[in-house]
């Protein structure tokens, strides 16, 4: 059985030294759904099931993932964000396991209906930001999802409290139950919780807000948005980068 927090700890010590090796990547965003996407990937997708990831500024996390489920070689980890590299900082849905690009934001959700209606013996993960829920075509497919009770769809709103602004404080709390779904908040961070929800299946779509910290786990980027889309590069916030994540 795998340790699961093991194995988060290794995806954010190899996003971590991706985002430093490329000098770029949005390393926050990535750091606040770990949990979430070790949840998806290592208890819950079985054969067959899809994961759209909406929010794909934070690719290297699904490149990491996908390396380590032999989709990507790891040395091509190493090219992470460089000149002429499949594996960009927003998704390349050339590159294998990867079913939809989003460096556009809000889409997500709409491809995860059209890939469970089409696929409705299979279940469609689709993970997506606040910030992005913000986005009109959200809301669209949302109402859609609920008024075909499209039940193999499962939704999961990573709610760090931040977009890329100072400003930006995205409202998520919207009642998705009138919208015709399923709903249950749980702690972001918290991989056991994540897993039960995530195996289910209910007679109506889910949507699980989970509550996150964006730069979770570096003191010095949490809640911190001039870091959003930012990668360490001075010797000492490397330093205190690793010594945070990888205690060295």
């Amino acid at each position: 059985m795998i340790d699961l927090s093991k194995k988060c700890q290794q995806l954010r010590e190899t996003v971590l030294e991706m985002c430093i090796r490329a000098g770029t990547g949005h390393l926050t965003s990535c750091l606040s759904c770990a949990e979430i996407m070790t949840s998806i990937y290592y208890t819950s997708m079985r054969e067959g099931d899809h994961f759209i990831l909406s929010k794909g500024h934070a690719s290297p996390l699904l490149y990491a993932i996908l390396s380590d489920k032999g989709y990507i070689a790891k040395k091509e980890l190493d090219t992470f964000g460089l000149t002429g590299s499949r594996l960009g900082v927003h998704l390349n849905n050339e590159v294998e396991g990867i079913e939809a690009i989003s460096g556009s934001l809000g889409y997500g959700l709409g491809i995860a209906a059209g890939i469970a209606i089409a696929q409705s013996e299979t279940r469609v993960f689709v993970l997506m930001g606040d910030a992005e829920c913000q986005e009109g075509s959200v809301w669209e497919s949302a109402m859609f999802v609920g008024r075909k009770r499209i039940d193999n769809i499962i939704a999961i709103i990573d709610c760090n409290g931040y977009g890329a602004t100072l400003s930006n404080h995205p409202v998520t709390n919207w009642d998705w139950d009138d919208l015709g779904w399923f709903h249950e908040d749980v702690d972001g961070h918290d991989i056991e919780a994540l897993s039960w929800l995530l195996k289910g299946r209910w007679s109506k779509p889910m949507l699980i807000r989970a509550h996150t910290v964006k730069g979770n786990g570096i003191p010095f980027l949490v809640d911190n948005p001039l870091w959003h889309g930012v990668a360490p590069t001075k010797p000492e916030d490397v330093d205190r980068a690793r010594e945070a994540i990888c205690g060295t």
